[in-house]
């Protein structure tokens, strides 16, 4: 298996996140993943490395700047250049709104807006130079409409939303592939079968999101040609109401 360059996945949780990571490093990248929880990726590393792939993890608190301009100058040096940004960073909270601090309110901020655009900068100010790179952004319900209790995830995606469409434009004719995806659904993940035991039997297979096949559609984003770029891509489970 050749290595096609770098992976980077930040944000790379147990579900989404480990599914792009795997995919990608199916295709022969070499897969740097970051968490807040640099031992939490060890399951991760380990299964790629299995598979005859190559990961490394990184301890990433996505919020700070200095620590994700070190990521991307490190990996550059010292692993090889990235070619695939996928910033998959959470920051799914309920709060009423009476219960949203200012605190809570700019965490979550934080989490979904500042930390997407210094990892959006980092990656595009390694990938300009080389005129490709691609970068994708996980959305959400909330960054198309807010809902009840989401008032801070809301306004949090949909600022990250707005940066995705404001890099496509900037760096689209620069060679750079911007891409922005919308997940409408339960993922399914072992918190969401704990959590939402009776919605997840309500709707079957076929109404909650594989991360095997969300990954799968990053894949697609990135293999496009680029004649034919898709900028914002909804993926949702045949049973969701929209």
């Amino acid at each position: 298996m050749s290595e096609r360059g770098v992976c980077c996945v930040i944000g790379a949780g147990d579900a989404t996140g480990s599914a792009v990571a795997r995919r990608f490093a199916e295709e022969g990248y070499v897969v740097c993943a970051a968490r807040r929880n640099q031992a939490a990726l060890k399951p991760l590393v380990d299964h790629i490395a299995f598979e005859g792939g190559r990961a490394m993890a990184f301890s990433l608190d996505a919020r700070r700047e200095e620590q994700v301009v070190n990521l991307f100058q490190h990996i550059e040096a010292e692993v090889g250049p990235i070619e695939v940004l996928v910033f998959n960073v959470g920051g799914n909270v309920r709060f009423p709104i009476l219960e949203t601090t200012p605190q809570k309110y700019f965490k979550v901020w934080e989490m979904c807006a500042l930390a997407g655009f210094l990892a959006g900068r980092e990656a595009a100010r390694v990938m300009l130079p080389r005129g490709r790179g691609t970068i994708l952004f996980t959305g959400a319900t909330a960054s198309l409409r807010g809902g009840v209790g989401f008032s801070a995830f809301a306004g949090g995606k949909a600022a990250l939303r707005a940066l995705a469409q404001s890099m496509a434009r900037e760096f689209g004719p620069q060679g750079l592939h911007v891409a922005h995806v919308v997940i409408d659904g339960l993922i399914d993940t072992a918190f969401a079968r704990e959590h939402f035991a009776q919605r997840v039997a309500e709707v079957g297979p076929d109404g909650i999101l594989n991360p095997d096949h969300i990954a799968q559609a990053y894949w697609w984003l990135h293999s496009q040609p680029r004649d034919t770029w898709t900028f914002e891509l909804d993926l949702r489970p045949s049973a969701e109401k929209w």
